[in-house]
């Protein structure tokens, strides 16, 4: 573990742009600002544009901490761009009364009730929550190869079971449909994570443990130490960066930048993590 780690003052920058073409006015929801810290201190700018002029936004909280930014645009060029930096860690995530009903049902796409068959057969030899959360993650990062282009926006845990291939959210879809299919409450969690590669948005399984939220990247592009909290719910239908309705939307392009200033955490991903 780093001194910055143990002493809780790793500073984290972090940034988006997204660009789009509106072709007809639309509703649209961002979900591109890192969710509250408590505990750290946050800097941070959100910047929206419609052919370089200001366009207002409502900022509306979302479960565990998320915020959601909310919009209606004209036809226009628009612009989201998202800047902070964060100054030590986060308090830990709430548990929530309802979180463990919640995160142990099906969802679009971590369809549990679909692979139970499956992780039965897999990792049926223990009943402990912990070794259980063991079996399935080093399960899924050693059965499945990272593969851009691999899947599609619709397709869910049981197509990445039945081609072994994917990219992060299908790693973090089949991490918890496993889970959730074996009673252990999982989630997905749309995060900045510094040290990845390519750089981009990217989304982790986050399983409830021993009365605690713990981490798990499957994908293993980067350590889970220093990755920043956006957004976090059921799968991929609740994280999504962005979404539009009532029009026409085309996106152009997005950057993100994740850092850590000084020394990238090491994580050889065999300790338990929290997102903070």
């Amino acid at each position: 573990m780093s001194d910055e780690i143990r002493t809780g003052t790793m500073v984290r920058d972090v940034y988006s742009r997204t660009e789009m073409n509106v072709k007809e006015p639309a509703r649209i929801f961002a979900q591109v600002a890192a969710a509250h810290h408590p505990g750290a201190a946050v800097e941070e700018s959100l910047s929206i544009t419609c052919n370089g002029e200001p366009l207002s936004a409502v900022e509306v909280d979302s479960p565990h901490r998320g915020r959601l930014h909310s919009l209606s645009s004209p036809v226009g060029h628009v612009v989201i761009e998202y800047s902070a930096t964060l100054t030590g860690l986060a308090d830990p995530i709430e548990v929530d009364a309802i979180d463990e009903a919640l995160y142990l049902r099906p969802s679009r796409y971590a369809e549990s009730d679909e692979l139970l068959a499956t992780a039965y057969a897999e990792f049926s030899g223990s009943k402990d929550p912990a070794e259980i959360f063991d079996a399935v993650t080093s399960w899924v990062s050693s059965h499945l190869s990272y593969v851009p282009g691999s899947s599609g926006p619709s397709d869910g845990a049981g197509h990445t079971l039945l081609h072994r291939q994917g990219v992060c959210r299908d790693y973090a879809h089949l991490t918890t449909a496993f889970l959730r299919a074996l009673d252990v409450p999982a989630r997905v969690v749309g995060v900045y994570a510094p040290g990845i590669s390519p750089m981009d948005f990217h989304a982790v399984c986050e399983a409830f443990i021993n009365g605690e939220w713990l981490i798990a990247d499957t994908s293993r592009l980067g350590p889970r130490q220093s990755m920043v909290r956006m957004v976090t719910g059921r799968d991929a239908a609740d994280i999504a960066f962005l979404s539009t309705y009532s029009g026409y939307v085309e996106l152009i392009s997005t950057k993100i930048q994740a850092t850590v200033r000084g020394q990238l955490p090491f994580d050889d991903h065999s300790t338990q993590v929290r997102l903070r």
